[in-house]
């Protein structure tokens, strides 16, 4: 199941579980679009492709919670 990061690893921007519009690479790295526009969709931690992160319905939230951790890096 994908932890469904809450923040944006590059800018700090939210990306909520439930709302479209995260990108993320084979191991979960999570960018915004923007960060993933400006990165050719490709992840700068491992060279992998940026990918649309899938919604979580809200219904499944409640019992398979999103990560609370922000893995904002500065820049990264």
């Amino acid at each position: 199941m994908l932890e469904m990061r809450p923040d944006c690893e590059r800018c700090g921007a939210d990306t909520p579980a439930a709302a479209a519009g995260a990108f993320i690479c084979s191991f979960e790295c999570t960018f915004c679009a923007d960060c993933a526009d400006k990165l050719d969709d490709a992840c700068p931690n491992c060279g992998g492709e940026l990918m649309d992160r899938p919604t979580r319905p809200q219904k499944l939230q409640e019992k398979y919670p999103a990560s609370t951790e922000r893995k904002f890096n500065g820049g990264g």
